[in-house]
């Protein structure tokens, strides 16, 4: 699963098709605790991420939504900026 971004302990990833399945969505790794989130809802559908992790994801993938949707109509994954 190819990682789109690192930041604050959390991993950004996204699988290609036709592994994945819609909506578009991706991963998030925090130490034990994982994540899936749809991007254009923001919401995490399944895991156990922390409070705090899932504030980080939502603000990064506000920022971001454009592009990880293009990411996941081309299949052409790339890195992103991290948080700041």
């Amino acid at each position: 699963m190819p990682e789109i971004s690192r930041f604050y302990g959390l991993v950004v990833k996204m699988f290609f098709k036709p592994r994945e399945h819609e909506p578009p969505h991706i991963h998030v790794l925090y130490g034990e605790f994982n994540g899936i989130f749809e991007i254009q809802s923001k919401l995490m559908t399944e895991g156990d991420l922390p409070g705090k992790a899932q504030q980080l994801v939502l603000e990064w993938l506000a920022l971001h939504e454009d592009e990880l949707l293009k990411m996941w109509r081309s299949q052409t994954i790339g890195k992103l900026p991290p948080l700041l």
